[in-house]
């Protein structure tokens, strides 16, 4: 029986620590820290041994695989000592895909990535579509796998640091929001690095796979000019007319793919800002792609309500309008917000729990 190794006991550490197990591994669960209630319940209802606030290396080292949490960095001696044995560290998403067999949709971007992945899967769910909506949304995926929640299709946000360690995770169809500088210190403040681990999202697609991405964002159309992918391509833009994408001409949303056309007018959207009509390109090119009717995905942008904390309109006093942004996490969230407020605005930033 080969073992698996799970550092951290969190939501996707437990998911995957549950989905080994279901496949027939010996597993471990290792956390440095302390393992809440909720996660030690999960691990003694599944029979699952674990350790916490230590690292057990003759225990760790003595595994086939490691899982680890995407918050724990590369750079730490257990990793090193992990990776200079040859034993093959990977993420929970990666573990997951393995025993999934429908479509995923993977999304990530330095911005936009959990509006885009919430309009993404609301739309499906209007096409009463199953939808298991995972990564740094949602349950674990490793859990929803375990638990035989197949449904017609996974909507999954990614993140640069699970993005780190994929190895055989094949998204059908990528979307790459934006590449802006955020979490440099977990990349030697090299940008660089930082957008290679972004690209990651495409590294095992094929030219049956899709990558939607935005044709205004210089650093990836250069990034894609210098490393090109296997990847089908689908851009979009709001200044650049795209013959197999999606586009704004004047006030309407265009996307074709394959001659297939539908449009949409921006005056149907119920998000605010041009950053919001590129976040509803991306999610109505998926949904065009995989032939969800046209007035399905109106009425999605339509009555889609937007993320909590995220440029979320509270209330309107005296023609003040109140908005909740406290979930802005770098400075080109912030200028996302400025450009999307033109009247009279209150707007609340800052950490919440």
């Amino acid at each position: 029986m080969q073992k698996l190794v799970v550092l951290g006991a969190g939501e996707s550490g437990c998911g995957a620590a549950i989905l080994g197990k279901k496949k027939g591994f010996e597993v471990f669960v290792s956390d440095k820290g302390t393992i809440s209630k909720k996660s030690k319940d999960v691990l003694l209802h599944n029979n699952i041994p674990f350790e916490e606030e230590k690292h057990t290396e003759q225990q760790i080292l003595s595994a086939n695989l490691v899982i680890k949490s995407p918050g724990i960095p590369d750079t730490i001696p257990l990793i090193q000592a992990i990776e200079q044995k040859g034993i093959p560290i990977i993420d929970e998403l990666d573990f997951a895909s393995r025993y999934y067999q429908k479509p995923i949709i993977a999304i990530t971007g330095s911005n936009g990535k959990t509006t885009t992945t919430l309009l993404t899967s609301h739309v499906f769910n209007k096409a009463d579509k199953r939808v298991i909506i995972a990564g740094n949304v949602g349950q674990s995926f490793a859990k929803q796998v375990a638990s035989e929640i197949d449904g017609d299709l996974a909507v999954i946000e990614i993140s640069s640091f699970q993005l780190d360690r994929i190895e055989t995770f094949k998204p059908h169809i990528a979307i790459l929001l934006n590449i802006t500088p955020d979490h440099l210190d977990r990349y030697n403040d090299d940008f660089e690095l930082y957008a290679a681990s972004k690209m990651r999202i495409t590294k095992n697609q094929t030219k049956e796979d899709y990558l939607i991405y935005d044709a205004d964002d210089e650093i990836l159309t250069n990034w894609l000019k210098d490393h090109p992918v296997q990847s089908t391509l689908l851009p979009f833009s709001l200044v650049k007319k795209i013959e197999n994408g999606a586009y704004l001409d004047k006030k309407n949303i265009t996307i074709t793919i394959n001659n297939n056309q539908i449009i949409m007018p921006t005056s149907s959207l119920t998000l605010e800002g041009n950053h919001n009509i590129k976040n509803a390109m991306a999610a109505s090119t998926v949904a065009h792609l995989l032939k969800i009717r046209k007035q399905t995905i109106r009425e999605s942008l339509e009555n889609f309500q937007g993320v909590e904390h995220r440029l979320e309109q509270v209330l309107k006093i005296n023609k003040v309008q109140y908005i909740n942004d406290s979930k802005a996490t770098n400075v080109n969230a912030t200028y996302y917000a400025l450009e999307s407020m033109d009247a009279p605005t209150v707007w609340i930033v800052g950490g919440v729990d």
